[in-house]
């Protein structure tokens, strides 16, 4: 994945990187070998040393920073430790979030639309609003953060998940828009149903899903982080093999 791609000399910020095989794991492991350096985040210390251990014995210059991203200054500190290790951001990824519950909004849990705004919406918020601080002040950067297909249309039994995720499309909108004129780009993918391992797992006896290939989804966010996407600002760019 993101052979054709070329990020020598930069530096990425990935959230959600703390399980092999899922998405954010794909995503840092493409940006690193397409030459970036890493700041690999997730809550879960243990995966995120384990991911950024293989990724170093690729020949990857990273440094793991776990922590709660849903907590400001957890989100500030990740960003220090980028620029006091690699001195510049120059793409962030916000893969980190998820979908926690599954119900009609009559069942679910009382406080699933906080835990999914939080995980999802909080996240992308706050470690935006510190990358752009950074971004900002270099005069350039490109920021891709995870929306959802459930974010774009209603889908029954994930109301919660579906509000979180239209969310992160609106403030990527929000984001493009002020930060434009300091040359930073704020664009967000927008996935269907990705294969990867733990989903394969959890919906095996799901007859009737349309998969969507990981290797499409990681191609999309290193183009829309990439030079070649320069004129593409604000866009939420549907994953989905057609599912809407």
């Amino acid at each position: 994945m993101g052979g054709q791609y070329d990020f020598a000399g930069k530096v990425a910020v990935v959230t959600g990187v703390g399980r092999e095989g899922q998405i954010g794991h794909a995503v840092a492991e493409a940006f690193g070998k397409a030459g970036a350096k890493l700041i690999i985040a997730d809550r879960d210390a243990v995966g995120l040393a384990r991911n950024a251990k293989a990724f170093a014995a690729q020949g990857v210059d990273v440094r793991p920073a776990a922590g709660d991203l849903t907590e400001a200054d957890c989100a500030r500190w990740v960003v220090e430790q980028a620029m006091e290790t690699f001195g510049r951001i120059d793409v962030l990824v916000n893969v980190a979030g998820g979908l926690l519950s599954i119900a009609p909004a009559t069942e679910a849990a009382a406080d699933v639309i906080q835990r999914e705004m939080a995980v999802n919406v909080t996240t992308m918020y706050l470690v935006t609003r510190e990358t752009a601080k950074v971004m900002v002040q270099q005069k350039s950067g490109a920021i891709v953060s995870f929306a959802s297909i459930a974010g774009l249309s209603a889908k029954p039994s994930m109301a919660a998940y579906s509000a979180a995720k239209a969310g992160v499309a609106s403030l990527t909108r929000s984001f493009a828009l002020e930060l434009r004129d300091a040359g930073v780009r704020v664009n967000a993918v927008a996935p269907g149903t990705v294969r990867t391992r733990e989903n394969r797992a959890s919906m095996s006896d799901a007859a009737d899903v349309h998969w969507v290939e990981l290797e499409d989804v990681v191609n999309a966010v290193l183009f829309l982080a990439s030079d070649l996407a320069a004129g593409i600002n604000g866009h939420v760019l549907p994953i989905s093999g057609g599912e809407v």
